[in-house]
């Protein structure tokens, strides 16, 4: 039979544990609630942070089945005219390597392939046009080829500037699709994602349609 100071004893140690148990069910309820918000405002995004490198141009990219060296940005104005309303272009510099060793084809820059990153929470903007050689548009790269000068371009808004300007360039992966899905797996070049972001400060040019 237990004695009087063995059975208060077991009396105060059972309060202890119910106290420290109060204590962490309060400790995970604020996690959780805490947990809650960061993924109701986007904080997760904020925290994790970029995931890909981020160079200063001029800079060397390996992509997929593309190397590019991007050299630098360009804000491109014309001013409104008497037929024509104000327009702005941003372009990008670079030169491109086709390095396709897997299929050894010839193949155009995709300008889908780039990202504007406009900071500050905007949407990210696709790149509306890829040039190469004097500017032609669908120039094809030839595997194995020295780098081709090309130009990336983007469609912004009239009153469009920027101190500083990334550029995000997303690369293919010569991979099948799932066979246990029923889909065919041989490989082939898709399933983008970002390699890099590439960090420039843009210079700008005023275009007067052939004006001198």
């Amino acid at each position: 039979m237990e004695s009087l100071d063995e059975v208060i004893d077991a009396m105060i140690a059972d309060r202890v544990i119910h106290r420290h148990r109060r204590i962490w069910l309060l400790v995970i309820a604020l996690v959780v609630v805490a947990a809650l918000i960061v993924l109701a405002t986007g904080g997760w995004k904020e925290k994790k942070g970029r995931t890909v490198p981020t160079l200063t141009a001029p800079a060397t990219v390996t992509a997929g089945r593309f190397e590019y060296n991007v050299t630098k940005a360009t804000i491109v104005r014309k001013p409104k005219g008497a037929y024509s309303d104000a327009e702005t272009t941003l372009q990008i510099s670079l030169d491109a390597k086709n390095i396709d060793s897997e299929k050894q084809e010839s193949t155009r820059i995709d300008p889908d392939l780039f990202r504007l990153v406009p900071g500050g929470g905007a949407d990210l903007v696709k790149g509306d046009s890829a040039t190469c050689k004097d500017d032609r548009i669908g120039w094809r790269l030839v595997y194995g080829l020295p780098p081709e000068s090309c130009t990336v371009k983007f469609k912004v808004e009239p009153d469009f500037s920027a101190d500083e300007i990334e550029i995000g360039v997303l690369q293919e992966h010569f991979v099948g699709d799932n066979a246990a899905l029923g889909a065919n797996d041989d490989p082939y070049w898709h399933s983008e994602d970002a390699a890099a972001v590439v960090r420039m400060k843009p210079e700008v040019v005023i275009d007067k349609g052939g004006e001198k």
